[in-house]
Order: C-alpha cells, then structure tokens, then sequence
C-alpha cells in the first residue's frame, strides 16, 4: 500500500504549446479510492498514464510511497492498469491471463495457482478459470482484467474507465463490485472516467479537471454542495445544476418576479468585481413549485412568486417527476430542470412559477465563474 502525489505534473505533447496536463497537485492518501473525472480531452486519462510511465512528465514530480517514480519505467513502478478494452490475450484461459505477470515474474507454478484461485473466488470466476476470453460476457472478461490485477499485489491499482464497455444496467453493478473490492482490499486507486454519477458513488475523493487544470478535489458530497466555479457546478449532478443569470438587486437577486436573498458578502464581491449581475444555480431538487406565496417576497401582489417555466418536457421516474422548461432572464430563454411530486406532475404545456428553497442558491462570479456564496 501507499501514497501516491502528483507534485506539478506536467504534460506538454510533442507540437503543442498547450499543456495537456498543467502542473496538476493531488495527494492521494494510502488506500484511498480518487477518480479523475472531466470531460473527453481534459487530460484526466493523461494524467494516469503518467502515473503509470505510459507518457514522459515534462515538469513536476511523481512520487508513489517515499519514491520519486517521475521517470521510472512502468515495470519499475509496483503499479497494475486494468484498461477500458481489457486487454486479454485471446489464446490463453482465464487461470493464464490472471497469472501471466506473477509466470514473466519467475513466480513457482503453485504460488501462481494459489494466487488465481483467491482472486477467481473473490470475483465468482472459480468456475472460468479453464475457459478462454471468446467464452465470457463482458463483465466477466472485465472481472477477469480486475483479477489480474490483484494477483500481483500491486501498490497502487490503475483505472482507466474499465466500465464503457458495458451496458448500463451491467455499468451500475459492476461499479459496486469495484467499489467495495477496493475496500476490501485496501489498495489506493486511481480511477478515470467521464461519467460524474461513476465518480460521485465510487469515490472517496472526486478531482474534476478542465484544459489540463484541475478544477476542485474533494469528497462527492462537499463537491455537490459546494461547487468550486461555473463548471464543477454544471458538471457534477444529474440532471445538472440550472445556472441562471440574474440582475443584484435591494436585499438579493432579482429572480423573475420575486427577490431571492443572498448574503451580502456575495454581492459585496460581485460589486467589487464591477458585476451588475451574478449567476445563481439551483439543484432541480431545490425549487419550490408556486401556488400561491413563496419562499421569497414576490414584487407584484398580482402575480405568483418566481420565475415563470414553461413546461417543454415532462419525465416521470415513478419516485420522481422531473420538468424540463424554459424561462425568460434578461431577454434572453434559459433551460431550467426542477423536480416535483410523482404524484403532481405539470402537464406538457402548462406554466409553473418557481422560486429558490430557502438557503439552497449557490451564487458565482458571472465574469470569473468562481463561487462567491459561502
């Protein structure tokens, strides 16, 4: 077991002026589970193949343990990969392809067994070990890859979105298998995926990045309440969080026909940065629907509290019904998502006032992104 830390990593390819990873700074704790998550072209999957020795680090360090590993070879690093197409060798069984590491090591015959046969019986594969690759589903061929990894007892496992092969329903059973072999066997991983719901319930500790730049480490839950900027907030969730542009008004922000409260010290802040208007998101889940009075003071005694949403889409999951609308901020139509009861679901069409609950408004810089809401 160890530590692993990317201490100003950095990568620039060959031709490019651009960093694909810039001076990127993680401590990951022994035995702690962190995924890398952004979207494709981040630099999420380049910074775990420079923690592997895939890819040269032009800057910064590596260190797994007391080790500086910055430009150690892989074999060197004490490292398994478990990859995303799961590079089996089709020839050889599934007892062959977990072992063939430990045999290229000089590792006896009956330590291999022994070795494959725990691994075949903590993932269920006891009874593939004599089959070949062709023979298996895809998450058993990915069970298989898991295994491989685990028989060399590895400092450090590696991810690199091991799930996108699978189909959904499969995706979301074999994400817990990980998760809680990961805990079992307490080795520190590291874990890259594109998908944020992946990373909020496998990860001890989420990093998102952006362009090469890490954006915000932390746990999925203060990552959720919390967002850093702009772009954690409407990344992380599902369905997103609605970010809407609004005009600093007496007391708050001017939310369609009603004056939402938000501490003085955020728009203390916006003002400070010459800002007439801030960006206020809000979880679909933290809107109030409007029948009558609201949660915040309406301006008009004639008109219901909130912004007015025009229901576009109506989704029903059974425990919940999501609307997706538009609304009208500043001129300009701005999509809006907001939960209700199954058992009250607007009709496609209709119109729906909806206001902020009550310390649930998350306010950013709309000129830097950052969060200036504490």
């Amino acid at each position: 077991m160890a530590t692993v830390s990317f201490d100003k990593a950095t990568r620039v390819y060959p031709g490019s002026d651009k960093p694909a990873v810039d001076a990127l700074d993680i401590q990951i704790e022994d035995g702690e589970f962190l995924v890398l998550v952004g979207p494709s072209g981040c630099g999420k999957s380049t910074s775990l193949r420079m923690l592997a020795g895939l890819e040269d680090v032009n800057a910064g360090a590596i260190r797994i343990g007391d080790r500086d590993v910055t430009h150690l070879p892989p074999k060197d690093r004490d490292i398994a990969m478990v990859f995303q197409n799961y590079a089996l060798y089709p020839h050889m069984t599934v007892a062959d392809n977990m072992g063939f590491a430990l045999k290229i090591a000089g590792v006896p015959k009956a330590e291999i067994r022994k070795k494959v046969e725990e691994a075949a019986k903590i993932l269920d594969l006891t009874e593939y070990l004599d089959r070949k690759p062709k023979a298996l589903s895809g998450g058993q061929r990915q069970r298989v890859a898991m295994g491989r990894a685990i028989v060399r007892e590895p400092q450090v496992f590696l991810m690199d979105e091991p799930l996108s092969n699978l189909d959904a329903k499969l995706r979301v059973s074999t994400r817990t298998q990980i998760a809680s072999l990961q805990r079992r066997l307490g080795i520190t991983t590291v874990y890259v995926t594109h998908d944020q719901v992946e990373a909020m319930t496998m990860g001890d500790r989420v990093a998102v990045l952006k362009d090469g730049l890490l954006q915000q480490i932390d746990t999925p839950r203060n990552m959720y309440d919390k967002p850093a900027n702009l772009f954690v907030a409407g990344f992380i969730g599902s369905p997103a969080m609605n970010l809407v542009e609004v005009p600093i008004t007496d007391g708050g922000v001017k939310f369609g026909n009603s004056v939402v409260p938000v501490s003085r010290e955020a728009l203390k802040a916006a003002t400070d940065k010459g800002d007439r208007t801030v960006t206020v998101g809000v979880r679909p889940e933290h809107f109030d629907v409007q029948q009558g009075d609201g949660a915040a003071s309406a301006l008009s005694k004639d008109a219901p509290a909130g912004l007015a949403v025009s229901v576009n889409v109506v989704e029903e999951t059974g425990a919940d019904g999501y609307i997706y609308g538009s609304v009208e901020v500043g001129g300009e139509h701005t999509d809006l998502v907001v939960r209700v009861s199954s058992r009250a679901v607007p009709e496609k069409g209709a119109t729906v006032h909806v206001v902020p609950q009550p310390g649930e408004t998350h306010v950013f810089s709309t000129s830097t992104g950052e969060r200036l809401s504490d």
